[in-house]
């Protein structure tokens, strides 16, 4: 079992402040967690997809150019939110190594 850490959700309250989880990462919450970062990453993949599409095409709207801006940066928000609660979890991680690797043997 590791120690509890603070991990940033990938929600926010409804005020838009960010959410956190102390845990081991093991629970029932972090496991919704883990999915909603999935399905974040894998609507991200999509997005792309689709941009490539309506680019290729060259014969887009200005209306089709605004909705694609607002949900590129929409899953933009989201998978940077990922990215910064994972690799907080990596460094917490890692800090928790040094510290064992540092603290004499008993």
């Amino acid at each position: 079992m590791t120690d509890p850490v603070a991990r940033l959700l990938p929600w926010s309250s409804p005020d838009g402040k960010p959410c956190f989880l102390i845990s081991d990462g093991t629970g029932y919450v972090a496991r919704v967690a883990d999915a909603v970062e999935e399905e974040q990453l894998a609507s991200a993949v999509d997005l792309i997809a689709e941009a490539r599409c309506l680019f290729a095409a060259r014969g887009w709207t200005s209306g089709e150019l605004q909705l694609l801006a607002v949900e590129l940066t929409d899953a933009l928000v989201e998978v940077r939110r990922v990215a910064e609660s994972r690799g907080a979890r990596l460094r917490c991680c890692d800090d928790q190594s040094s510290q064992r690797e540092a603290s004499p043997a008993r």
